[in-house]
């Protein structure tokens, strides 16, 4: 999900605690992002967390990190000229 001003939009009212708004507004503020921004920010993230992307993306991120065995025990056994050179006739 991503912020677009293409996206049609909806309003709704909540009902939050006070010290709820008030924090939320100085974090906003110090972010650079209206409150409403701010608020659909955390409820974009909350969604692709709970539908799974967060985890997906962590878990790809853990791969690359880690890299992958390909029995080459570090070893590279060409190099780039061979991968490149053309065939002579």
């Amino acid at each position: 999900m991503r912020s677009d001003l293409r996206v049609e939009r909806q309003n709704v009212t909540l009902s939050l605690p006070k010290e709820l708004i008030k924090k939320s507004k100085v974090m906003a503020a110090q972010k650079d992002m209206s409150l409403s921004a701010f608020l659909r920010a955390a409820l974009e993230y909350k969604v692709r967390e709970e539908t799974g992307y967060e985890s997906a993306r962590k878990r790809q991120e853990g791969l690359l990190e880690k890299g992958f065995d390909f029995g080459t025990k570090g070893q590279v056994g060409f190099n780039r000229d061979d991968l490149h050179a053309r065939r002579k006739k």
